[in-house]
């Protein structure tokens, strides 16, 4: 144990609680935690310089499901699954919106709209079809219908000329929500350590042995919070996946604004500071895809620049800025994994892909686990 006198007096004595995980969810849950226990000794331990899942390299979409997706659940879930689950994304992103404040977030609600490609016929015909059956199982958590028929006002080509749109559906500016998060709880005095990767951990019964790839040490309670990581530590239903992202340069003039999904899902993008930022293709190649490390595809990197081109920005032209991607944690269950492990271990993983949605919820719910 390479730790000095100070080193161990200052961060690493007497710690009550250790959270795994500096992404929504672990930071939501320190912040719970610091509340719910002022007195307590707080850390957490992140691998990376950043958080290293989805936490920072998502979209930022505040959404609940666009029909397409919910219809799909409908299929190996039931009702009443289906139904928790937007009552919990919902829940989640009125939590995030009180915590933090609309303004410190970028909160826009500028409704979210699924599109579908002229050859997806047979879904369009369904998703209509079903649209009030989706609306009455939804109408408790809305109070009002959840989906609507509005026209392609913002003339993306190749597309059905109606698009399906939750006027619910919102944006935020995901580094203004981490940089609010982390700044709250610093002021609630919980210290976060970068750098720092878990490789293991025992249950003595009285207090948890955290072993780093550094150094060792005891804390009272051991959280984890690593969603698209998890297999790492854990065995649970929990499997990573790679989601692709790239923005554009600044556009002049960009119409559009909103979410947008297609193809169930496996496609998002949205306008972001004049730029228009599009992400997913995971579906071109599941095999790939289902990493736990970050990288970008030539088969996917082209498939979305194509894509860009020729359906959502037809007439408009424009360069690539930068691209990136993100570690999703998903599973055969959408609902996240909040859990007891052991008598001192807890986890809240799996977050499907809606981390903004739920990671407030899970964090509370995590916490709140401990007495």
């Amino acid at each position: 144990m390479n730790l000095s006198y100070w080193e161990y007096k200052t961060l690493f004595a007497h710690v009550d609680y250790t959270i795994v995980g500096s992404g929504i969810v672990g930071l939501n849950t320190a912040l719970t935690l610091a509340n719910r226990f002022p007195k307590a000794k707080i850390l957490i331990l992140e691998k990376g310089a950043l958080p290293q899942g989805a936490s920072t390299k998502n979209a930022g979409f505040a959404c609940f499901g666009s029909i397409s997706e919910l219809l799909a659940d409908l299929t190996s879930h039931t009702e009443k699954e289906v139904y928790e689950l937007v009552q919990m994304r919902f829940d989640g992103i009125r939590l995030l919106r009180k915590k933090l404040g609309d303004s410190c977030i970028d909160y826009k609600q500028w409704g979210g709209h699924e599109l579908f490609l002229e050859r997806e016929q047979e879904r369009f015909d369904q998703c209509r079809q079903n649209m009030s059956s989706i609306n009455e199982l939804l109408q408790p958590i809305f109070n009002a219908d959840a989906f609507q028929s509005t026209p392609n006002t913002f003339h993306f080509r190749g597309i059905k000329q109606d698009y399906i749109t939750n006027t619910f559906e919102a944006q935020i500016d995901t580094g203004k929500m981490m940089a609010t998060l982390v700044k709250k709880v610093q002021e609630k005095g919980v210290q976060i350590l970068n750098g720092i990767t878990v490789t293991d951990f025992e249950d003595i019964g009285t207090t948890i042995n955290i072993k780093t790839a550094k150094f060792e040490f005891s804390s009272m309670k051991l959280l984890l919070a690593t969603n698209g990581f998890s297999r790492e530590l854990l065995e649970e239903d929990v499997q990573p996946v790679r989601a692709q992202v790239l923005v554009t340069r600044t556009i002049e003039n960009l119409h559009i604004k909103g979410t947008f999904h297609f193809d169930e899902g496996y496609y998002y993008f949205r306008n972001i500071d004049n730029r228009i930022l599009f992400g997913g293709g995971r579906n071109l190649d599941f095999i790939t895809e289902a990493t736990a490390e970050f990288g970008r595809t030539s088969l996917v990197q082209e498939e979305l620049r194509r894509l860009l081109k020729e359906v959502i920005l037809p007439d408009t032209p424009f360069e690539i800025d930068r691209n990136w991607s993100g570690i999703m944690g998903v599973g055969g269950k959408k609902r996240p994994i909040i859990k007891q492990l052991s008598n001192n271990v807890y986890c809240g993983v799996r977050l499907g892909g809606m981390g903004i949605a739920i990671g407030s919820a899970v964090g509370n719910e995590l916490a709140h686990l401990l007495d």
